[in-house]
């Protein structure tokens, strides 16, 4: 089993760097006060998911009524219409029916202006949980009828320590050099630090676990398709798809290479004079978001720069 699913949370102390959202609702729950509308916000990887699943067991929710839908694949009125048919039915095994909305900004407009009835009249046996990496991108009465958890990165330090659990939990040792570059690649998500452990927790050298993470990493796949955009000889769309295709998560990673190949043209045009104007090209292209394309809109710009 991959690391971050065998040390994924079960119970809120099990969860790293998140003290102050743990103390909110565990007061809540202590209190039989959890409101029944939660918009659980943070960066890709740090926790909304499994704070839902672990509130699901502390409801007493059983799994016939726990329900998880990615709204970056369902998104419409129609959703909105099945949740609203099923939520006045009684649970079927435990105390309560959930629904985890994940990635909701990708949600239309029209299925958050209905999930705004229901929230203004849930019943006593409903609980919904928004998770999303934009809230600012929800209408405005979506996040004023929710009550806020925001979840952040976890600093060097915390992710250390979380290393340091897992690595004497699996009997294993990295020097420190390995640590800081699982660390540093890991944007504060335990999730893609764990991945990254994932890949060199086997290795015993040292200098191959460095490339394993180098080689693996988004940031250095991004450097690649730069150095591939700038590049004198003819770069083909072969070569840029090959880098693509080598990369984890693309759809999650898209945004986060938008702003390292920005970076990289951006120092480029500065450094650079006559490779201006290609700069520029790039920085115009690069310069829509891909929050809602994802690797779709990452797999045009790329195109569009090499045929420009």
């Amino acid at each position: 089993m991959e690391l971050y699913k065998k040390y994924r949370p079960i119970q809120f102390k099990q969860i790293f760097g998140q003290d102050s959202a743990v103390k909110l609702l565990s007061d809540y729950l202590k209190t039989n006060t959890l409101p029944h509308c939660l918009l659980l916000s943070g960066p890709s990887g740090v926790g909304k998911t499994t704070i839902a699943r672990i509130l699901k067991v502390k409801l007493n929710c059983s799994d016939f009524d726990y329900f998880e839908l990615n709204l970056a694949d369902v998104r419409g009125i129609d959703e909105a219409r099945n949740i609203r048919s099923q939520i006045g039915r009684a649970p079927m095994g435990g105390d309560c029916r959930i629904w985890l909305c994940d990635e909701i900004h990708n949600a239309t407009r029209d299925f958050q202006e209905a999930m705004l009835k229901l929230l203004e009249d849930t019943p006593n046996h409903v609980y919904f949980f928004l998770a999303t990496t934009r809230p600012e991108k929800l209408i405005t009465t979506i996040r004023t009828r929710s009550t806020q958890i925001e979840l952040k990165p976890l600093s060097p330090k915390i992710m250390g320590e979380l290393l340091d659990s897992i690595l004497s939990k699996e009997g294993k040792k990295l020097s420190d050099d390995v640590k800081e570059k699982i660390i540093e690649l890991s944007d504060g998500s335990p999730r893609k630090a764990l991945v990254s452990l994932d890949k060199v927790i086997t290795e015993e050298d040292e200098e191959k676990q460095l490339k394993l993470l180098v080689e693996n990493s988004s940031e250095a796949q991004a450097i690649e398709l730069c150095r591939l955009f700038f590049s004198n000889s003819k770069a083909t769309w072969f070569d840029a798809a090959k880098i693509l295709k080598g990369i984890e998560n693309l759809d999650e990673q898209s945004e986060n290479i938008r702003w390292l190949v920005l970076s990289y043209a951006s120092s480029v045009a500065l450094k650079n004079p006559k490779m201006g104007e290609r700069a520029y090209k790039i920085i115009d292209i690069f310069g829509r978001n891909f929050w809602d394309s994802k690797k779709a809109g990452l797999i045009a710009a790329c195109y569009e720069v090499l045929h420009s």
